[in-house]
């Protein structure tokens, strides 16, 4: 047996789960994608989203990851009028975590606007609606005023995007966060029309547009990072930034394939993430950070062994709010499987898989003993959840 330390899941849409296997009959793109998304968000409330979270969040525990950065815009109602608690969803989330066994920072996300265009920012459409407070104050408010959701919940904040947040609004984010040691991360730089968009508005790319906004330092986690230029990569270096690769999700939706070696090499942090979970494994996630870079440069040995390591678990939890040094969750791995037998220790990384997890230990407690969940059949949790939203 190997033992690794818990990895850190730096981004995850837990919804996104119900739509595995349901998105490539027709081939389509990352926007023909998002109707899909948007048609499984429309059935979701508070008691739906706990069971599909639940289950989502026990498959990561059974894979090996013990904490998650969970990206919610799910705020409010269809039509966006408000639950009773206006943190209904947020609770569901956490309640969820909590039986799963997994860490949690739950990453409020603030949602104003359906998109951007060279004349600016366009109105929300009926499924965007519930994503959003209506105003960037009104969601400072209630995403600055959640309650203490127990010791697996860590509370960060999220801007989904420069397409959904318009440059007033970053500003007054980065005014009012200023001196807050909380996690901020948003989506960057994912797709070429994000950014096509937001230089024909703004004259400049998002990563600058963030800077010039002043939210571009240390605490700042960009998700996916994709298609950047060269004076984006040394901003993120500079500032110290976190980049989060979901490279199983960007394979997916042929998002492309990111710069993590320049990032590192400019002094961004490299975490990941498992995003829409189409595939839930830390181990194929942290070593696809190499192997894309492979495929993009031509050469191999760009990450060490023990820098992918160190990707998946230290820095995700630096993004995620935790202190590493506190975090003493453990996997434990068979180093005799059909996929494991014959590796070297120290490369384990770069042949085990989520079916090698035999054990995991999370805040003291075993949540996975001889490869079972304690919350019992996933499979089945997770087919009665999907099945409930058909």
């Amino acid at each position: 047996m190997i033992t690794f330390p818990g990895f850190a899941n730096a981004h995850s849409h837990a919804f996104h789960r119900a739509l595995r296997g349901r998105t490539h009959d027709a081939g389509g793109t990352f926007w023909s994608w998002r109707k899909l998304m948007y048609a499984v968000a429309d059935r979701l409330d508070p008691d739906r989203y706990f069971a599909l979270a639940r289950a989502t969040f026990a498959e990561l525990v059974l894979a090996g990851w013990t904490g998650v950065g969970e990206f919610h815009y799910l705020h409010h109602r269809p039509g966006g009028r408000r639950y009773a608690d206006p943190n209904a969803m947020g609770a569901a989330l956490a309640a969820a975590a909590g039986e799963a066994g997994i860490r949690l920072t739950l990453l409020d996300t603030c949602y104003l606007a359906g998109g951007l265009d060279s004349h600016g920012h366009l109105a929300l459409d009926d499924h965007q609606m519930r994503f959003s407070d209506g105003s960037v104050d009104a969601w400072l408010e209630r995403a600055l005023d959640r309650p203490d959701w127990g010791d697996h919940v860590r509370l960060g904040v999220a801007i989904h995007s420069v397409r959904a947040v318009p440059e007033a609004a970053l500003i007054r984010i980065a005014e009012t966060l200023a001196g807050r040691e909380l996690p901020i991360h948003l989506h960057l730089s994912e797709q070429p029309a994000e950014n096509a968009a937001c230089v024909a508005r703004y004259g400049r790319t998002p990563t600058r547009l963030l800077a010039d906004c002043g939210l571009l330092d240390s605490r700042l986690t960009a998700v996916h990072a994709t298609h950047l230029t060269d004076d984006d990569i040394a901003l993120l270096g500079r500032a110290g930034a976190t980049a989060a690769f979901c490279p199983t999700t960007e394979r997916d939706l042929a998002d492309g394939i990111g710069p993590a070696r320049r990032l590192a090499d400019a002094g961004a942090a490299l975490a990941v993430g498992s995003d829409q979970h189409a595939i839930v494994d830390p181990f194929e996630e942290v070593r696809a950070v190499e192997l894309d870079e492979r495929l993009a440069s031509g050469r191999r040995g760009n990450f060490s062994p023990e820098a992918l390591i160190t990707i998946g678990t230290t820095n995700g939890w630096r993004a995620l709010g935790w202190d590493p040094g506190t975090v003493d969750d453990r996997v434990i791995i068979d180093d005799a499987s059909p996929r494991t037998a014959g590796s070297e220790p120290e490369q384990m990384i770069m042949s085990a898989s989520a079916a090698d997890v035999r054990e995991v230990v999370c805040l003291g407690e075993t949540i996975v003993g001889n490869g079972e969940h304690r919350l019992g059949d996933i499979g089945k949790l997770l087919h009665d959840a999907i099945g409930d939203l058909r």
